[in-house]
């Protein structure tokens, strides 16, 4: 249907269910915890390169100046330090 409110997310390593991988960073993130919508859930499932490299590229984009001002205040601190 679309757009749904994040309620929480799980990281985990294990089995993956679909990725063809032995194992894999599997990322699920579901909705709101008042009521178990499996339409309301996506899982990513990702090899350990490809969840490094996601890792890094995150990072990466977080230490750009123009995100500076949006980060928490002890974040932005150590992004400086």
């Amino acid at each position: 249907d679309g757009w749904f409110h994040l309620g929480q997310t799980v990281v985990y390593f294990d089995h993956p269910q679909h990725a063809a991988a032995e194992h894999a960073v599997c990322i699920d993130f579901r909705g709101s915890a008042a009521h178990a919508d499996p339409s309301e859930r996506v899982a990513v499932e990702l090899d350990a390169t490809s969840a490094r490299r996601l890792a890094e590229t995150i990072l990466s984009v977080l230490e750009h100046p123009e995100a500076r001002p949006y980060m928490p205040p002890e974040v932005s601190e150590a992004a400086t330090a």
